[in-house]
C-alpha cells in the first residue's frame, strides 16, 4: 500500500459567477454537483460533498493502479480488456508463527466452551478468556512483529476468523472489532512512530482491547452529522459529546474517538479510565445482538485527552481514518458468516438423520436435501469472496467495491441460512433455550447492519462504480446546464444542443469506441469444469454489457439519478450477483474437493436465476438435492473440524 505525502487540500474557492446560481463551485465533488443541480437542498449537497471528498482522500492513500478505477470490478464494467485472473487469488500460505497463535487461540476457546467457562456471570465473554487469548497472541495478529504482534496478512487473519467462528462467532467478531475497526488499524496505518510505540504493544497483548467510537445518537449513516467536539486547551483536548452502539467499549479499554476539531472530523486515540467518573460515563441499554460482548453508549463531559493522541493522516481527516478500516471489517464479516454457517450445517446433519416423518429420516426428503445443498453453496461463495477480497487487500488494492460485495453477500447469506435453511429444518426446537439458533438468532441477523446497512452499501457500491464515468462525461454536461440555468436539457432545442456539443462529443466518442472494440476477457484456465465455465462466461458477459446499461440509466435520469434509489439498488444487486458468480466459479474450479466444486455450481445456478428472473429448472433441483444427499451421507471435509451440538429434547 502506498501512503504518499501530498500538499494539503486547499479550501474550496468561491463559486464561479453565474446568473442561475447553479454553476459548479470550485472544489465541489461530482456527487455534490449532481445533487445540487438535481434539486437537493444545499445542506444535503454539502454533506454529500464532504463524504465524497473524504472518499477521494482515502483513494490518495493507495498507488494509482490500486485505486478504485484500477480495481477488478471497475475494470470489468468500464474497460474493453479485462484479466480474468483479477477475480481469483490462490490461498496464501500461513506462517508457522501465525499458525501457532491461531491453533492455541482456537484450543483456548474450545476448552472454555466445553467446560462452560467461556462466559462470565453477566453472560459476556469472560475477562479470564480474553486474557488467555492475549497471552496466546490472538489480539496482536494484525500488529507488526516489532510492536509485539504477529504481522499476519489479511488473508491469514480472515482464515482465522472463519475457523474461530465455528467455535464461537462472538470471539471471532471481537478480533475483527479490535483489529480491523478498533484502534489497531488507525494507529498502525496513521500513527506516528511515537504513537505506535505507545499504543500498539498494549493493543497486541490485549492489555488494552479496543473499539472505534464513530456512531452517535443522531449520526448513523450520515457521518457529517457528528456533534462530539474536542477543543484544544493547553496540551490537552477537552471532549464533549456522546457515542452510541460502541462494541467492546468499557472502562479500561482504548478507543479511536471520532470527533470534530476546529470544524473538521478528527480521530483521537483515547485510553478510557479504569472506572466511570464525572467526565466519562457509560450509557447502558438492553440490546439483543452482541449480547456476549459489551455494547454501550459513551458520554464525555469535559473529558481531557492528551493532544499528542491526535492521529494526523498525510492527507484528509478523521473520515479518511474511519473509512480506511471499514474494508477490513467487511471482509471479516464475510469470513465470520462462512464459519457460522458451517456450524449451522454441522448441526443440521445429525438432526436430519435423527428426525423422522412418516417412518423416514428427513435427510431423505428432497426439500431438506435442497437446504443442505444450498447451505454448502452459500458457504463456498463466502469462502471465495473472503479469499479474493483479502488477497486484493494484501496485494495493495483499496478494494472498496469488492469488500462491499463480500459484506453484503456474507451477511445476507447468513440471514437466509439461519431462517430459511437452519431454523426451518429444526422446526420448533430452534427456539429452545440452549439451541444454536435460538441463542444466536440476533447474532445471525445483525451483520446486515454492521459496517453499513446492506442496501445503503449497495448504493455506495453503485456510486463508486459510476463516479469516474460521471465525472468524465456527465459532470461537464451538468456544469454547462448549470451555467445556463437549465435543469432538464432538450436536445431538440438548438441552443441546448449547441451548448452541449463538446461534452456530448466526448461522450459519443466513448460510446462508439466501446461499441467498436467490444469487451475481451483473458482466457479461462483449461481445467475449469464445464459447469463452472458457463457461469463464469455468463458473469463476464453481463459485466461487460453493464457499462452501457449503467451509462444509459445515467443518461435517462441525468441529475435526478441520486434520487432513484430503487433503480440504483436493482442495478447494483445484479452486478453484485455477477461478481459473486465469477469469483465463486473460479474458486470452485481451483478446489480439490468435488463437493466444494459442486457447491460452487449450486450457488452460481441460484444467482443466475436471480439475475435473469427465470425459475429453477428440474436440472437445477436435481443438482442441488444430489449435492445435499451426498453431504448428508458422506459428510464434507469442510466440516471435519466443526463440532455439532447435542440434539435437544429427543423423543
Amino acid at each position: 500500500m502506498n501512503h504518499p505525502t501530498k500538499e494539503p487540500i486547499a479550501e474550496a474557492e468561491k463559486p464561479v459567477a453565474s446568473d442561475s446560481g447553479l454553476a459548479k463551485q470550485q472544489g465541489e465533488s461530482f456527487a455534490e454537483v449532481a445533487l445540487r443541480l438535481g434539486g437537493a437542498s444545499p445542506d444535503e449537497a454539502r454533506r454529500t460533498g464532504v463524504l465524497d471528498t473524504a472518499d477521494d482522500q482515502v483513494e490518495g492513500l493507495f498507488a494509482p493502479q490500486y485505486q478504485t478505477t484500477g480495481s477488478p470490478v471497475h475494470r470489468a464494467v468500464w474497460e474493453s480488456k479485462v484479466d480474468t485472473n483479477l477475480f481469483h487469488f490462490d490461498a496464501a500460505p500461513t506462517s508457522q508463527h501465525v499458525s501457532q497463535v491461531v491453533n492455541q487461540s482456537l484450543e483456548i476457546v474450545r476448552q472454555h466452551r466445553d467446560l462452560g467457562t467461556l462466559l462470565d456471570q453477566h453472560g459476556k465473554i469472560s475477562s479470564h478468556v480474553l486474557d488467555e487469548l492475549g497471552r496466546a497472541g490472538y489480539w496482536g495478529l494484525l500488529v507488526d512483529v516489532k510492536y509485539g504482534g504477529s504481522g499476519a496478512s489479511m488473508s491469514e487473519f480472515a482464515r482465522m476468523i472463519t475457523q474461530m467462528a465455528t467455535v464461537d462467532p462472538t470471539v471471532a467478531g471481537l478480533a475483527s472489532v479490535h483489529g480491523c475497526i478498533g484502534a489497531v488499524d488507525p494507529v498502525r496505518s496513521f500513527g506516528t512512530d511515537q504513537q505506535k510505540k505507545r499504543f500498539l504493544p498494549k493493543l497486541a497483548d490485549g492489555t488494552r482491547l479496543s473499539a472505534f467510537a464513530l456512531t452517535e445518537p443522531g449520526a448513523g449513516s450520515d457521518l457529517t452529522a457528528l456533534k462530539t467536539t474536542a477543543v484544544l486547551n493547553g496540551d490537552h483536548y477537552v471532549v464533549n459529546g456522546e457515542k452510541l452502539f460502541i462494541t467492546n467499549a468499557i472502562p479500561g479499554r482504548t478507543i479511536g474517538l471520532v470527533c470534530m476539531i476546529d470544524g473538521k472530523p478528527s480521530v483521537l486515540v483515547v485510553d478510557l479510565p479504569a472506572q466511570e467518573n464525572e467526565t466519562f460515563l457509560m450509557r447502558r441499554y438492553g440490546i439483543y445482538a452482541l449480547r456476549r460482548a459489551n455494547n454501550n453508549g459513551l458520554v464525555f463531559r469535559d473529558f481531557r485527552v492528551p493532544a499528542e493522541n491526535l492521529l494526523v493522516p498525510a492527507q484528509g481527516d478523521g473520515l479518511t481514518i474511519a473509512y480506511h478500516g471499514l474494508n477490513l471489517g467487511r471482509v471479516s464479516l464475510c469470513a465470520n458468516a462462512a464459519g457460522a454457517m458451517r456450524s449451522m450445517l454441522a448441526e443440521m446433519l445429525p438432526w436430519a438423520q435423527y428426525r423422522q416423518t412418516y417412518g423416514q429420516a428427513i435427510e431423505r426428503r428432497e426439500l431438506v436435501r435442497r437446504r443442505i445443498g444450498r447451505m454448502a453453496g452459500l458457504i463456498v461463495a463466502c469462502d471465495a469472496l473472503t479469499q479474493w477480497c483479502s488477497g486484493l487487500l494484501d496485494a495493495g488494492y483499496r478494494g472498496e467495491m469488492e469488500c462491499i460485495i463480500a459484506k453484503i453477500f456474507g451477511s445476507e447469506s447468513q440471514k437466509e441460512a439461519a431462517i430459511e435453511l437452519f431454523m426451518k429444518t429444526h422446526g420448533g426446537r430452534s427456539f429452545l433455550e440452549g439451541h444454536f439458533f435460538g441463542d444466536n438468532v440476533h447474532e445471525f441477523l445483525a451483520p446486515c447492519i454492521y459496517e453499513g446497512e446492506g442496501e445503503m452499501l449497495g448504493m455506495a457500491f453503485f456510486k463508486s462504480l459510476v463516479k469516474h464515468h460521471g465525472k468524465t462525461y456527465f459532470e461537464p454536461i451538468g456544469r454547462t446546464l448549470g451555467e445556463m440555468g437549465i435543469k432538464q436539457p432538450n436536445l431538440a432545442n438548438p441552443s441546448h444542443l449547441w451548448a452541449l456539443r463538446r461534452p456530448m462529443t466526448d461522450y459519443a466518442k466513448w460510446y462508439a469506441g466501446r461499441t467498436v472494440t467490444g469487451s475481451h476477457w483473458s482466457k479461462l484456465n483449461d481445467d475449469v469444469p464445464k459447469s463452472l465455465r458457463k457461469h463464469a462466461r455468463f458473469a463476464q458477459k453481463l459485466l461487460s454489457r453493464s457499462g452501457f446499461q449503467i451509462s444509459g440509466t445515467m443518461r435517462k435520469h441525468q441529475l435526478k439519478l441520486a434520487d432513484r434509489q430503487c433503480r440504483m439498488s436493482e442495478l447494483s444487486l445484479n452486478l453484485q450477483h455477477a461478481i459473486v458468480m465469477l469469483v465463486t466459479s473460479l474458486y470452485g474450479a481451483a478446489a480439490k474437493d468435488s463437493i466444494t466444486t459442486a457447491a460452487a455450481d449450486t450457488v452460481c445456478r441460484e444467482l443466475r436465476s436471480k439475475i435473469t428472473g427465470q425459475k429453477p429448472t428440474d436440472d437445477d433441483y436435481r443438482q442441488v438435492t444430489t449435492l445435499g444427499a451426498e453431504i448428508a451421507t458422506d459428510g464434507w471435509t469442510e466440516l471435519n473440524e466443526v463440532d455439532s451440538g447435542e440434539i435437544m429434547m429427543r423423543y
